[in-house]
């Protein structure tokens, strides 16, 4: 079967329902938060950051986390501009936002220390290094620390990846990582516990932040299911780029399973191939899954939408959907930002147990199930589905984390994280004045 006989989701030029619109606002504060206040009336003219990553329009987690994170603290700091330096391959043209001030070319170990002069040069306070050994140059991505070793600025490194079997060059980098910069973020207990035992970090610098999600009205899948025409449908989705590490396989083979029990149930696999995979594969993993589904009989039932999607049309997809699911294979994936959002939504989850869903979904907010298991999967899925009390407070359980972590409120944790950072620095450079 090829890509162009699976049976798409059906798009639909309809607006946003207010009720389930994203809500694009700041953290408001409560009269009692005199301290938040102060720190932020304090910070809003001061803090200049830049942030070194990739960046839409490319493809890639990583660049639609770094959009987030830099658009999110912006609004706290109306008076600076945040300054991208975006990395990309030397031949490919992309059509940045003016944000982006310096491109990085990935293979090309000068570019890295020519973006390090532009930081040193400029009025940028400090650097935010969104870390991840695929999306920079050289072996395992060392080339960031050309980088790092020529930045005057301070430096804060947020870990995307941090292995507990590492290579001993990954590892390196990790340490080398550590050494240069003020402060290395991850996004749950379990990444900084690794860094501690795995990588001998500083305990000092290591700290937790969240993964940010939308701020999303919590809505009735129902209201929004009418909107897209699926009113009479119970919802599975997965979403993000496609490859074979997502496991997508193992839900398609538990579909008959749970089609036995719920026959009106559909599941959506949201997002394209992810475009590394698609240059060197194309698209066969995406048409085994197809496959699949035809050779099961469940052809109505899977479908796939092969786009990048807009925030808007996923967070519309994920508000539509009863349970959501990631069935990836590695345990070691320490950070999903497509679980988050799913969180983030106030959805019921299954996923199997990889070391960011077992922190993140624990008190109640999932269910895991076993790797490569269709069986587990199609257990858990009909539990939820036939028990009405148990999803709905996953559902509770799930949105309340989101609330925590929400944009404006990670936000704030990357600015103090910012201000302690740059107010250490300036004492620091006071004193040695002074011993001059």
């Amino acid at each position: 079967m090829t890509n162009t006989d699976e049976k798409t989701v059906q798009h639909m030029d309809i607006s946003v329902p207010e009720e389930f619109a994203l809500r694009d606002e700041v953290r408001w504060l409560k009269s009692e938060d005199l301290s938040l206040f102060r720190f932020l009336r304090e910070t809003m003219n001061k803090i200049e950051p830049a942030y070194i990553a990739t960046y839409p329009p490319s493809e890639c987690g990583i660049a639609t986390f770094t959009k987030d994170l830099s658009s999110a603290v912006a609004k706290y700091t109306p008076f600076s501009k945040p300054s991208i330096l975006a990395v990309k391959r030397e031949h490919e043209i992309e059509p940045y936002e003016r944000v982006v001030r310096f491109q990085v070319f990935k293979e090309n170990k000068q570019s890295y220390i020519d973006a390090a002069k532009y930081v040193n040069d400029s009025t940028i306070d400090i650097v935010s290094v969104q870390h991840e050994f695929g999306i920079y140059g050289g072996d395992d991505g060392e080339y960031i620390l050309d980088f790092l070793e020529a930045l005057e600025k301070p430096a804060v490194a947020t870990l995307h990846t941090v292995l507990q079997r590492p290579s001993p060059n990954q590892k390196r980098i990790i340490q080398e990582i550590g050494r240069i910069c003020e402060c290395m973020v991850v996004m749950v207990r379990t990444g900084r516990e690794i860094l501690l035992n795995v990588y001998d970090v500083d305990p000092k610098k290591a700290t937790v932040i969240p993964h940010g999600v939308p701020n999303v009205h919590r809505v009735s899948a129902s209201s929004v299911k009418r909107a897209l025409g699926i009113a009479d449908k119970k919802i599975l989705s997965t979403f993000g780029l496609i490859s074979r590490g997502k496991g997508i396989e193992h839900v398609i083979r538990a579909m008959p399973m749970i089609l036995e029990k719920h026959p009106n149930v559909v599941y959506l696999v949201l997002g394209e191939t992810h475009p590394g995979v698609r240059k060197h594969e194309g698209e066969s993993y995406r048409n085994m899954l197809a496959e699949t589904a035809s050779e099961l009989g469940i052809e109505e039932n899977v479908r796939f939408n092969n786009r990048f999607l807009s925030l808007n049309e996923l967070v519309r997809y994920l508000c539509a959907t009863d349970v959501y699911v990631t069935p990836y294979l590695s345990k070691d994936q320490i950070t999903s930002g497509t679980l988050a959002y799913a969180l983030g939504c106030g959805k019921a989850i299954c996923s199997t147990p990889y070391l960011y869903a077992e922190e993140v979904l624990a008190d109640g907010r999932g269910m895991l199930v076993d790797f490569e298991s269709p069986e587990s999967i199609a257990k858990t899925v009909n539990n939820i589905l036939d028990n009405k009390e148990l999803k709905e407070s996953m559902e509770t359980a799930a949105y309340a984390y989101g609330r925590r972590a929400a944009w404006f409120n990670v936000a704030v944790d990357y600015l103090d994280l910012f201000h302690r950072i740059i107010t250490r620095e300036k004492v620091k450079t006071g004193a040695a004045v002074e011993a001059l």
